[in-house]
């Protein structure tokens, strides 16, 4: 038997123990212990309560002060750290649009920080992108305070956030991006090591025209506050970036997409995952039968399912 085999049975004998009396085993001693055995430090099936907090991020040029929502796991950590990029077709929403699911990652064992972004009304294209590419590098700089890792920020992003986190993980150093200054840490970057997605738009523009055969004069008319100049639908379409030929960043994706979406239609998505791989990036893609849109937002097994699948995504990443 050799040394490492040694401390990690003396370890597991730690765990039963502190088990055996009453210790939260998926808390501080399971976390350290797993460590000191060498084990992976997100376990996606372990259990912690959350603390719930709220923070000023930045005041946007239409004087709104957008703010961020902290979910944070109780135990000695520090937590894998991820920025949740909300959606509501670029035009509505905020920090609490996907708390369900923000919730059900923080309760894993993982920091997870939403935040607000610029809504089209207010400025358009590309400054929700700004907004994302500042909060990465914020929370860089702050995870610590939370007892979050932000040395490996991945993102979660949904339907326009996942456009947004899309954006902001191929052009992590796009200065057109990068223009909100971060006075605290000027040298911090805003790569990310992956991203999970549910229903991103990554085509804008086979989505415009879907809304159009759709007759969605709502949808018609969010695209074109957002996109305006009316070209930048075509410059910051992820799909014809990759089309284009563009030197990108390509970190691992996960794509979660449902069947019955008559917004984003699954081909799109289909079509998407299929250049990205070609392009050189990994792309898990994942059909959730039975599912629309926006499939997360009620109780039940696909929305368990996608749970559970960002968390195993998640920890591959970690592992990697």
């Amino acid at each position: 038997m050799n040394n490492g085999t040694s401390a990690r049975r003396d370890v597991l004998k730690r765990m039963a123990a502190a088990g055996a009396i009453g210790l939260p085993a998926a808390g501080t001693v399971g976390q350290s212990a797993a460590r000191a055995a060498g084990a992976p430090a997100y376990d996606p099936g372990a259990r912690f309560d959350l603390v719930v907090s709220e923070v000023e991020l930045r005041r946007n040029p239409a004087g709104r002060m957008l703010m961020a929502r902290i979910y944070q796991p109780k135990g000695a950590g520090p937590f894998p750290t991820v920025l949740d990029l909300h959606g509501g077709a670029w035009n509505r929403k905020d920090r609490f649009a996907e708390e369900p699911m923000d919730r059900a990652l923080a309760a894993s064992g993982l920091l997870v920080v939403a935040v607000d972004m610029t809504l089209a009304p207010e400025a358009p294209y590309p400054a929700c992108v700004q907004d994302a590419n500042h909060a990465v590098r914020w929370l860089k700089a702050k995870a610590a305070t939370w007892n979050g890792d932000g040395s490996k920020i991945g993102l979660y992003g949904s339907s326009s956030g996942g456009h947004v986190a899309e954006l902001l993980a191929m052009r992590p150093r796009d200065p057109r991006y990068n223009s909100v200054p971060l006075a605290a840490a000027p040298d911090v970057d805003a790569t990310v090591a992956w991203i999970a997605l549910r229903s991103p738009i990554s085509n804008t523009f086979a989505r415009y025209e879907n809304a159009e055969r759709c007759h969605n004069e709502g949808m018609v008319k969010n695209n074109k506050v957002f996109f305006s100049p009316w070209e930048t639908i075509h410059e910051s379409n992820p799909q014809e970036i990759l089309e284009r030929g563009e030197k990108v960043a390509l970190v691992p994706f996960l794509i979660m997409q449902g069947a019955l979406d008559d917004n984003v239609l699954p081909e799109m998505q289909e079509k998407f995952a299929k250049t990205y791989r070609a392009a050189g990036g990994a792309c898990d893609y994942r059909l959730f039968e039975n599912s629309v849109h926006e499939w997360v937002a009620e109780p039940g097994p696909q929305t368990d399912k996608a749970r559970e699948v960002v968390k195993e995504f998640i920890a591959r990443q970690l592992k990697a």
